[in-house]
């Protein structure tokens, strides 16, 4: 009788990337969502967040939108790139602290599968938002 070597995929937590340079906030992220039972890990580098999230290891990207290095807009253009981000397939959830325009707003809207206001979200909100995410 062989064994699996292959994890049982209903028991793998979620990984989940927040690039944040906020690190305060980001650390009360990660720590409510490992909490919760997430596999969730922080970078506070725009550039360094890009390059893990084209990595294709995540279920979930939290995604601030002012980062330094490359901003939240240029990543999620980029990951949303099927030419610079093949088979990507995490879901990527803007968060941020920002009035948008109203345009602007929608047109992040359209390329994200979720737009959050840091303001208006604690840790614990923010997991079960991420709970009713597919």
């Amino acid at each position: 009788m062989e064994l699996s070597t292959e994890p049982e995929e209903t028991n793998k937590p979620k990984k989940v990337l927040c690039i944040e340079d906020e690190r305060f906030i980001g650390e009360l992220y990660i720590r409510a969502l490992t909490k919760a039972g997430y596999d969730a890990i922080l970078e506070v580098d725009g550039a360094k967040g890009l390059e893990m999230a084209q990595s294709n290891q995540f279920d979930i990207i939290l995604l601030d939108l002012m980062i330094p290095n490359v901003t939240g807009i240029e990543i999620l253009r980029i990951l949303r790139d099927p030419e610079k981000t093949p088979d990507f397939k995490a879901k990527i959830i803007i968060t941020t602290n920002l009035e948008q325009r109203e345009d602007v707003r929608q047109d992040i809207e359209k390329q994200a599968d979720g737009y959050i206001v840091k303001a208006e979200l604690t840790p614990n909100e923010l997991v079960e938002f991420l709970n009713n995410i597919d």
